[in-house]
């Protein structure tokens, strides 16, 4: 019998009894190739042998060091080796353990550090549930239906989503740079403004990349207004999208980053990272948290950059992430309930469409149940539950990728 929650819902039937890889095995050993990642969190696969490992020696060590008390060893070992994979000129880190409350002490920290109140933010984002972070989030309003109202001081300003417009990529990014600046004399003045938050490749909305125009006429804006750039790496970072960082195939460097999710393989760890010069303008104190920078965490966080430097897990995601999106092309060929497919590296997004061509959440649904029964783990998203997404772990081979491809080919076909 479970006395979980009856609020929390799960997308599969799978009890989980074990992982290895990109697989997941349930109590009776029936094996599933997992493209959830725990929602992109398993960058290395499940239970890599060095991350286990990490995590074991550090428990036998030292479990808890909390890190408004004392510093530990691996806290600031794991600050450098960030460090070496950050943007100059962001050379201070502060930890947290979710998305949501690195979220928010980015928005804290800018608001410090500006003196101004209000925060821009861009339709179809996800940044997370706790207040401020389901302020800022537009993707789909379960995260904020009966929790109103929002934190003021927050405006919501277009994303260059060209399929949603019906237009092309330009047109869309035109349309949307036009009306930010209208948001700027409607409705937060430059002046009233600390800080635009991004997802660079929004996540939870539709796996929507942004593109190098969109991204520098920001970055041009936040120069030219004294307003800070924080990018929301949480899901798309860590080099998922076959950059380490995914603002970077935007050209362009923000003020602040936010990192979570693959970042520790499955322990909860969060951070922001600012130059010293921005950090030290928020209020002392202003950053802490009971469990933040917890001591096993941060060993399983070295380990994880210890396998995606040495098993070039970034150069996998592009290459590897090349190959999933030509199959997914191939599948949309074949099906025409798929409308598009879009997304960068080992994030791509399947918009599942009916006859009319409108979205089908309940088929996308049908999908991913018939998927499961095939030995194939996928999730949802969108406005209407309609993209399958598609988010394996950094370790995914080619051949899985195949293996994937067959699954669902068998699952898409038992529905007709």
């Amino acid at each position: 019998m479970s006395h979980l929650s009856p609020l929390l819902k799960q997308s599969s039937g799978i009890l989980a009894a074990r992982g290895e890889g990109a697989w997941l095995y349930d109590a009776d050993g029936s094996k599933y190739l997992d493209f959830t990642a725990g929602i992109g969190v398993t960058s290395t696969g499940h239970c890599h042998p060095k991350v286990v490992a990490a995590a074991q020696k550090q428990v036998a060590t030292l479990i808890h060091a909390q890190y408004t008390t004392v510093r530990h060893p691996g806290m600031l070992a794991l600050t450098d080796r960030l460090y070496e994979h950050l943007p100059a000129p962001l050379d201070s880190i502060a930890f947290s353990n979710s998305g949501s409350e690195a979220v928010e002490m980015a928005v804290r920290l800018a608001r410090h550090a500006t003196g101004r109140s209000n925060i821009i933010a861009f339709t179809g984002g996800f940044h997370g549930r706790t207040m401020a972070a389901a302020s800022l989030t537009t993707s789909i309003n379960k995260v904020r239906t009966g929790f109103h109202p929002m934190m003021a001081g927050v405006v919501h300003s277009p994303f260059p989503h060209a399929y949603r417009y019906g237009w092309d990529e330009e047109e869309a990014t035109r349309f949307c740079l036009k009306e930010l600046d209208h948001i700027f004399l409607t409705q937060s003045a430059p002046e009233d403004t600390a800080a635009m938050i991004i997802e660079p490749v929004q996540g939870e909305y539709g796996y929507y990349p942004a593109n190098t125009a969109f991204m520098q006429g920001l970055r041009e804006r936040c120069d030219r207004h004294g307003i800070l750039l924080i990018t929301d790496e949480i899901q798309a970072g860590f080099g998922r999208t076959g950059r380490f960082w995914s603002h970077a195939h935007f050209g362009v460097t923000p003020d602040i980053l936010i990192t979570a999710k693959g970042l520790a393989s499955g322990f909860p760890l969060s951070a922001i990272a600012a130059s010293t010069a921005l950090m030290s303008k928020g209020l002392p104190g202003s950053q802490g948290g009971t469990y933040g920078a917890n001591a096993v965490a941060c060993a399983a966080a070295l380990a994880t950059i210890d396998v995606i430097e040495g098993e070039n897990l970034v150069e996998n995601a592009k290459s590897t992430g090349a190959h999933l999106r030509r199959r997914l092309e191939e599948l949309k060929s074949g099906f025409a309930f798929i409308d598009a497919v879009r997304g960068m590296g080992l994030m791509h997004g399947m918009e599942i469409v009916d006859a009319e061509g409108q979205p089908d959440g309940e088929l996308a649904g049908n999908l991913l149940k018939a998927a499961e029964r095939h030995g194939l783990l996928l999730l949802r998203c969108g406005t209407h539950g309609q993209i399958i997404r598609w988010l394996p772990p950094l370790v995914i081979t080619g051949g899985e990728v195949d293996e994937a491809m067959t699954k669902f080919s068998a699952a898409a076909e038992s529905l007709a």
